[in-house]
């Protein structure tokens, strides 16, 4: 569960970098945690899969970032 919430606030913060996005930890950490799940159902619904560490980083980090691009859209 502690490496989820580390590999969640990796994957925020690189995300919320790409998005030029400013954010603390907390957030950091809620972003790639929901970005991991949001990611996934995308990878998954275009039949792709991520193995290992650095793929579902990735995942994770493509997750975030939707989820950011949809928050900016609502807000």
């Amino acid at each position: 569960m502690i490496i989820g919430l580390i590999m969640g606030a990796i994957a925020g913060f690189i995300a919320s970098k790409i998005m030029n996005e400013s954010s603390g930890t907390l957030k950091n950490i809620f972003l790639g945690i929901l970005g991991g799940f949001v990611g996934g159902a995308v990878f998954n619904f275009i039949g792709f899969s991520a193995n290992g560490v650095i793929g579902n980083l990735i995942v994770s980090v493509v997750g975030a970032c939707i989820c950011i691009w949809i928050g900016r859209k609502l807000f």
